[in-house]
């Protein structure tokens, strides 16, 4: 099982126009807190992002928030964390989520939403990390990208093996079932894991 003290969600600064995602990041954020993992995400206060960290915060739980001094300025930034990083770059935001983070949830979102899940994918298969990766495929929103990971295979850019980098959940609990399911953390590059 893999060990799980800080994980991060991504997730999009906008609600979409299904409640139902509303309603599982606010779902995802409590049982976070229930578990008494502390929550790493983008540091904004809007759409499914601002859901996560609220519920979390409601429920007595930890977050650590981390948004491009860019995004600050334009008052997206959350002031009610437990932790705020403003770095000077998308990339910076990237990269200390991902330090700061045992594993990864992705829900719906955006442009930035499937940039921030493939690189994860995509740092999986270079063998830059083993940590877990959970695809909250809420209503079957994620199930184009399924298609499009498909036609990579199909088209010989990638091996049948990429669908192993990633579970898919169908709700807050099968998140957390996989997450439970997954082997513990080697560390980059170990040859006994990638």
């Amino acid at each position: 099982m893999a060990e799980i003290s800080s994980i991060c969600v991504y997730c999009g600064s906008r609600f979409g126009q299904q409640q139902d995602y509303r309603d599982t990041a606010v779902k995802l954020g409590q049982e976070i807190a229930r578990r008494g993992i502390r929550l790493v995400y983008g540091g904004g206060h809007v759409g499914l992002m601002g859901a996560v960290a609220d519920a979390v915060l409601a429920a007595g739980g930890q977050v650590i928030g981390v948004i491009p001094k860019h995004l600050q300025d334009w008052e997206v930034g959350h002031n009610g964390l437990s932790e705020l990083h403003v770095v000077d770059t998308m990339h910076a935001r990237k990269q200390l989520m991902f330090e700061l983070s045992d594993g990864f949830i992705a829900l719906p979102g955006g442009i930035g939403t499937l940039d921030e899940t493939f690189e994860i994918i995509s740092w999986r298969q270079l063998r830059l990390h083993d940590k877990p990766l959970v695809i909250l495929d809420d209503g079957g929103y994620w199930q184009p990208m399924e298609a499009l990971l498909q036609a990579v295979v199909t088209g010989g850019f990638a091996d049948p093996g990429i669908t192993e980098f990633y579970a898919m959940a169908q709700d807050v609990d099968g998140v957390f079932a996989a997450l439970a399911a997954a082997p513990p953390s080697l560390g980059p590059g170990h040859p006994e894991r990638l």
